[in-house]
């Protein structure tokens, strides 16, 4: 997608959150190719990015609460400190993203593969995880609390980076 193109619907994007709907038009962007965008410090609150192409795409400090991005290319994508609150990143392709203390309270991840991927710092309670694949990726301080962890794929190596007591309540269920 042409950068221009790309800001004018961040445009009326925010135009369409700043009026809660009432004018501008909702970003929609399923399927589009976006790979390596600068989308630092962007408003995508609730955008649509479903089954999009954002592998090494650059979302430092974005926010993306309540954005849809089910079964994105999301590959080594930048999240670090972005705001993915109650973000749908079910089924997305994660695999070597950057999210270091990225907020996904409440985040519906089931099915994403987060294989390599760099967690570390990041907030993760409440989120529901299950069926994600988690092999290999940095968990240290990652924030679990309340999270749905039933199902997930893990290696040994990960596994250790999660708190004992919950590694205690899943680890039957994990693959």
């Amino acid at each position: 997608m042409k950068t221009s193109l790309l800001r004018e619907n961040l445009n009326a994007h925010a135009v369409w959150l700043k009026s809660r709907g009432k004018s501008g038009t909702r970003l929609d962007l399923r399927k589009a190719e976006l790979s390596e965008a600068g989308l630092q410090e962007s408003d995508l609150r609730k955008a649509i990015l479903w089954r999009a192409d954002l592998r090494r795409a650059d979302l430092r400090y974005s926010d993306l609460r309540e954005a849809v991005l089910g079964s994105a290319d999301l590959r080594r994508a930048d999240f670090r400190k972005g705001r993915l609150r109650r973000i749908d990143l079910r089924q997305a392709d994660l695999r070597k993203a950057d999210l270091r203390w990225a907020d996904l309270r409440y985040a519906d991840l089931r099915g994403a593969d987060f294989g390599g991927a760099d967690l570390r710092k990041a907030d993760l309670r409440h989120a529901d995880l299950r069926g994600a694949d988690l092999s290999g990726a940095l968990l240290s301080g990652t924030r679990l609390r309340g999270a749905d962890l039933s199902q997930i794929k893990i290696d040994s190596g990960t596994a250790a980076g999660i708190p004992r007591r919950i590694r205690n309540r899943y680890m039957e269920t994990w693959q």
